[in-house]
């Protein structure tokens, strides 16, 4: 992805990297971070082993979601399987992935695994490569046993917490989850339904705070799109942050990701304000870094109470409506409900179709608007809606190109 942050090494001979704040080293010091007392942490680890041992999602949402999370990796390497619906998934009758055919885009997977642990962990040069290569197989066969996905740059920032958390082995079930019932808009042939899923924010902020929204309407929401789309695994440098992001991010369904967005916004209200509404380029520069230090307590919180307060149904603008229905953030609303690689298989087939139907569509109405005054607004208006239905009910079909050339050399002979 753009943007992607160089190694940080600290010179050639030295083989170790900077060293990252461990959330676990910090979990019983006395910090201002800290989830509680000794005693208060020993309670509440026992309660999340035993929601784990007895799969009450319910219980672990609300221990991934209180302050702190779930402490710790070796909670979350039995608490994240179930949170994603991955810990009953077997793959013993798979066929090796490594003899599966090749995805198109395992080259770009190469190139972004090397630019990859820039920031954690803390490992010598020969454990990293050894990292390195467990994120490439994991990446890899995610892809070919699904080959329908297109890998995105920033696909790779996601992998790498799984396995930094999880281990090679646990990490591919989950994975293959998360791929296919969390971020599949984001592997699309086309970013167009991520770029939907922003269009939220603004009528977030409408509800949560109108003056705010108005002081940022001259900026488009594309500033979130990376920290959105890596599920803010690219712009988050701390491994203890980002493992306990993701407590909170798989506890709850993916629409929460933009939510946590918008309350990132309005954390920053008064520097927002600070830069005149006529420079949109500074709006959109500053939005599109994540402040530091980040109170992640407080952004959860204050995420979890905005998707309380202003639920997506109720937003403004129709911004819930204009999400298509098989995007992720409508089909994947309830972790209990454990969806099949199948489902997921069908709903990005029929998300892609209707995807292209819109595109189909938009085309069609561009040639139409370009000769738009020998038509008439009437005849143009009727035109657009047969066009609509035509491609509704015969799908991708070639004739209405057909037909569309035909119309453009009309209105060429009538100009």
């Amino acid at each position: 992805m753009e943007g992607q942050p160089q190694d940080t090494f600290v010179s050639g001979e030295e083989e170790t990297r900077q060293q990252p704040v461990s959330y676990e080293a910090s979990e019983t010091s006395e910090t201002p971070e800290s989830p509680g007392t000794p005693d208060h942490v020993a309670e509440k680890r026992e309660h999340i082993r035993r929601a784990c041992a007895a799969r009450d999602l319910g219980a672990l949402v609300s221990y991934a979601t209180s302050e702190g999370g779930l402490l710790n990796d070796e909670l979350r390497r039995s608490a994240w399987p179930i949170l994603v619906g991955s810990d009953r998934i077997s793959g013993r009758d798979q066929p090796a992935w490594s003899s599966l055919p090749r995805h198109v885009d395992e080259d770009q997977v190469k190139l972004d695994v090397n630019r990859s642990f820039v920031y954690y962990p803390n490992c010598t040069v020969k454990e990293l490569d050894g990292k390195k290569e467990e994120l490439s197989d994991l990446i890899t066969e995610i892809l070919r046993r699904y080959p329908m996905l297109c890998y995105f740059q920033g696909y790779h920032d996601i992998a790498q917490v799984l396995l930094l958390v999880l281990g090679a082995q646990d990490a591919v079930s989950a994975f293959a989850r998360v791929s296919l019932f969390r971020i599949r808009d984001y592997m699309l042939p086309s970013l167009s339904p991520a770029l939907k899923h922003l269009q939220l924010i603004p009528a977030i902020l409408e509800k949560a705070d109108p003056k705010l929204r108005r002081h940022l309407s001259g900026t488009r929401p594309f500033f979130a799109l990376a920290a959105t789309l890596t599920l803010y695994a690219h712009d988050i440098q701390e491994y203890g942050d980002i493992a306990r992001l993701y407590d909170f991010l798989l506890a709850h369904e993916p629409v929460v990701a933009i939510y946590l967005f918008a309350a990132i916004i309005l954390s920053r209200k008064k520097e927002l304000f600070e830069i005149p509404i006529d420079e949109p380029e500074m709006l959109h520069f500053t939005l599109s870094k994540l402040p530091q230090p980040l109170d992640l307590e407080g952004l959860i919180s204050s995420a979890v109470k905005l998707f309380h307060q202003y639920p997506p149904e109720s937003l403004p603008f129709k911004a819930w409506k204009q999400i298509p229905q098989y995007s992720v953030l409508k089909t994947s609303r309830d972790l209990a409900t454990e969806g099949t690689p199948e489902q997921a298989k069908e709903l990005f087939n029929l998300q892609t179709r209707d995807m292209r139907r819109e595109e189909l569509r938009q085309k069609a109405v561009g040639v139409l608007w370009k000769y738009r005054k020998p038509a008439g607004s009437v005849g143009l208006a009727i035109l657009i809606a047969v066009i609509s239905f035509w491609i509704r009910r015969n799908g991708l079909d070639i004739t209405i190109w057909n037909y569309m050339g035909k119309f453009r050399e009309a209105f060429q002979d009538l100009r």
